[in-house]
This record gives C-alpha cells, structure tokens and sequence, in this order.
C-alpha cells in the first residue's frame, strides 16, 4: 500500500514529506502528528521542519490557532465537572496546561481535546507548550 511516505530515514526524507503534505504553504496538526507517527520521529522535530520551510502549522486539533477567520475555534465551556477541573489542575506545569497533558486527559475522559481546551479556557489556564512547537 503506497501512503505517500518515503519509506527511506526520517532525516533523509522528512522535508520532502512535509512540503509534500502541506498544501498552499499549510500543514494541518492531524497530518504533522501523522508524519510524526509514520517516520518514527517527534511532533517537535515535524514542527521544526514545517518553520524551517517557512510553512504554517494550522487547525490546531486543540482549537487554539490556525483557524481563519478569527484564528482560535474554541470558546470556554459552560460547565466544567469537577472531575475533569481536578484532571486539568493536577496537570498543570507553572500554570500551564502542556498539549501533551491535554491529549492524555482527553483519552482518559473518552471526550475530544476541544472539550479539554474549553475547559481550560472556562478555568482561564492556557494550554502550553504546543507538542509541535507552534506555542
């Protein structure tokens, strides 16, 4: 099956991946995390290659940048249960809720990452740092 990855190392053929899955200079969080998974390398080092090519990380699957107009989706949750409030201040590192963190807690409560970043803005926490270095 050919999934349009150069099955060659990640150092040799990881820019060549990312400019060819960005379109109009664009590279989608979903298909970073993807290029990640399938060479075997970080979220971070995809994120340094996409800013060394001068191409934009967009769609944040969190919600928080890349989205046009306004550039966030999200909006601060109407409730937050004390279950997941506990989840997200447990995780906190110098007040910040890192993405990682926010994935976790995510899976764990079976409920989308936005619902995780809604909850976090009703909370006023930030989500940082950005797995693949875009905050």
């Amino acid at each position: 099956m050919n999934d349009g990855f150069v099955k060659s190392s990640a150092a040799e053929n990881i820019d060549d991946v990312v400019q060819n899955q960005a379109k109009n200079g664009e590279l989608p969080c979903a298909v970073a995390f993807d290029i990640a998974d399938k060479l075997k390398i970080s979220p971070a080092a995809v994120g340094e290659c996409a800013d060394r090519l001068k191409i934009s990380l967009v769609k944040c699957q969190l919600g928080l940048f890349g989205y046009m107009p306004e550039k966030k989706i999200i909006n601060p949750a109407l409730h937050v249960g004390l279950d997941l409030k506990t989840a997200i201040e447990a995780a906190l590192v110098n007040g910040r809720l890192p993405c990682a963190s926010a994935w976790a807690i995510s899976k764990k409560f079976k409920i989308r990452k936005m619902d995780v970043s809604s909850a976090g803005e009703a909370l006023g926490i930030k989500i940082k740092p950005c797995q693949l270095g875009a905050f």
